[in-house]
């Protein structure tokens, strides 16, 4: 959702390197570009006149004239601007004193209310509590049948007495559900309520009553983010109708410019809580400001990648093959599959890969990565044999058409995703064997840098004292005669540390001050 605003504000930073000192002319060039970048991102008018204005006045103080690097200062100061607008720090949900805590949904139709109430139900059981959902949309055709649909998926109880479909008052719903949470020991309640699809005096009414009938400790307004700045007079006009604790902000996922989640925190003065990231269940996370802000500057989310990757690894997996690495065993297609579906298993890969720092500057080549790419691998893998699995150097040719037959593969397809798996193979053996020089990217997956440019590696070669191997058969012929006359006169000329070899002086034991009767231990002397 943030890609162009992310890419404008890269492309403004960009201009101001390689600067010993910025201007007042540099600084109002820039802030000029950053207005123009939040406006076109449809970020509301009093948000960017407050940014940009809190930006300018710090970047023509102190801490950027007596900077080493005034242009880094300046993206450090964007990135705290930007921290502070989305909400400083990090809301979670507070929960009540005597259980059950009860959690209204308020917002319009079409937001994703009820999806977000099976989210928050499955990320608050496994967060080690027992939601029940209490189904008081009753208007909207087939709103009770798809939020108990999605708490079957979700594996959380949902409690819907009444069909909906205009029958029934969602009053008394809510308010049953929540003594029905007491009696059966849940301790948290989610009311789905009922939205419109424009604000109206009934839906208001409807809210207010419902809010009034269960005292929910926790309001969230659930604020679709790919309504642009009609996201900010609704959540204004939720906050004085009905009022709410916190924004829930769903469809992140989508290609709209972002706008609401900057300029929300700032209009209504609450914080934004969680993101719904994607359709599934899974895709919903804890909305932290600052790793927001460094995703939109392109600094990468290393810390949500860091969580989902310990909630998609198994530690039984992870001890066995720390196991196998102090029995310096090999790396087998076995362990190459495990790896790949705990990979899977963190969610997508495009997602995952765009956590990381810089890879704006490769989006083209993510977007055209083919996620279905993991699919034809596990698809060959087990089209093997155990023992081919085990050992893959025994794949000759008879067997690798056999694979590919079995899993609707070229052979091609197969010889590549074997060198694949033998450099993946090659690169565990030196971290067994603690040689390191760090991971060589992402070997064979398409549109994905990885591995070392012939700059770099020329680079390191000259770093390790030695000029990097010529593929003209002449030249490296000169070079190797080159090194091996080297070697020779280094051979001769060893012995002072100093350059010049010395001829050891003759030593007198004599001249030194011993004890009585030592000079019998100094060869005979």
């Amino acid at each position: 959702m943030f890609a162009t605003l992310s890419d404008r504000l890269t492309a403004t930073f960009k201009s101001l390197r390689g600067k010993g000192r910025l201007s007042e002319a540099d600084v109002d060039a820039t802030v000029r570009e950053i207005r123009r970048a939040l406006l076109d991102a449809d970020v509301a008018l009093p948000v960017v006149r407050l940014f940009t204005a809190q930006v300018r006045e710090r970047a023509l103080g102190e801490e950027v004239s007596q900077a080493l690097n005034p242009a880094q200062q300046v993206v450090k100061i964007v990135n705290e601007e930007l921290i502070a607008i989305l909400g400083g720090e990090t809301r979670r949900l507070r929960f009540a004193k005597n259980p059950p805590t009860v959690i209204m949904l308020a917002g319009l139709q079409g937001a994703g209310k009820t999806t977000l109430a099976g989210k928050l139900g499955r990320h608050l059981k496994h967060n080690g509590h027992r939601p029940l959902l209490v189904a008081c949309d009753l208007q909207r055709p087939n709103a009770v049948n798809q939020l108990q649909i999605t708490g079957e998926r979700a594996g959380v109880d949902v409690f819907a007495p009444e069909p909906g479909n205009g029958v029934g008052d969602p009053v008394a719903v809510a308010r049953a559900g929540v003594e029905h949470a007491r009696h059966h020991h849940f301790d948290v309640v989610v009311v789905d309520t009922a939205g419109r699809t424009g604000v109206d005096a009934e839906m208001m009414q409807q809210a207010v009553d419902i809010r009034a009938a269960v005292s929910p400790d926790e309001v969230l307004f659930v604020l679709d983010a790919m309504i642009g700045q009609d996201a900010v007079a609704t959540a204004e006009a939720f906050r004085d109708g009905v009022g709410f604790d916190g924004v829930v902000l769903t469809k992140l996922d989508g290609d709209a410019r972002g706008g609401a989640a900057l300029s929300v925190r700032h209009v209504t003065g609450q914080p934004v809580m969680f993101a719904s990231t994607g359709e599934k269940l899974d895709d919903f996370e804890l909305f932290h400001p600052d790793r927001m802000a460094s995703r939109i500057l392109d600094m990468g989310d290393v810390l949500t990648l860091i969580e989902q990757a310990e909630k998609a690894f198994d530690a039984d997996q992870a001890q066995a093959m720390a196991a196998k690495f102090a029995a310096d065993e090999d790396f087998t297609l076995d362990d190459f599959l495990q790896q790949l579906n705990a990979v899977r298993n963190m969610g997508s890969i495009k997602k995952m890969l765009g956590m990381l720092p810089g890879m704006a500057q490769v989006r083209d080549q993510l977007d055209a990565f083919d996620e279905r790419e993991f699919d034809r691998i596990e698809a060959m893998v087990r089209s093997m044999t155990p023992l081919e699995r085990r050992q893959p150097r025994i794949i000759n040719g008879s067997r690798r058409a056999r694979i590919a037959a079995g899993c609707g593969q070229s052979t091609s397809a197969v010889n590549d995703m074997l060198e694949r798996f033998g450099q993946a193979q090659k690169m565990m053996r030196q971290m067994r064997k603690g040689l390191g020089g760090g991971l060589p990217g992402i070997p064979g997956v398409p549109g994905v840098p990885g591995g070392a440019s012939k700059k770099q590696k020329a680079r390191t070669a000259a770093a390790k004292g030695r000029k990097a191997k010529s593929g003209n058969p002449a030249k490296r012929a000169e070079q190797e005669r080159a090194a091996a006359t080297r070697a020779l006169t280094a051979k001769e000329d060893a012995g002072s540390a100093f350059g010049a070899p010395q001829a050891p002086a003759e030593f007198d034991p004599s001249q030194l001050d011993l004890p009585k009767g030592f000079d019998k231990f100094l060869g005979g002397r």
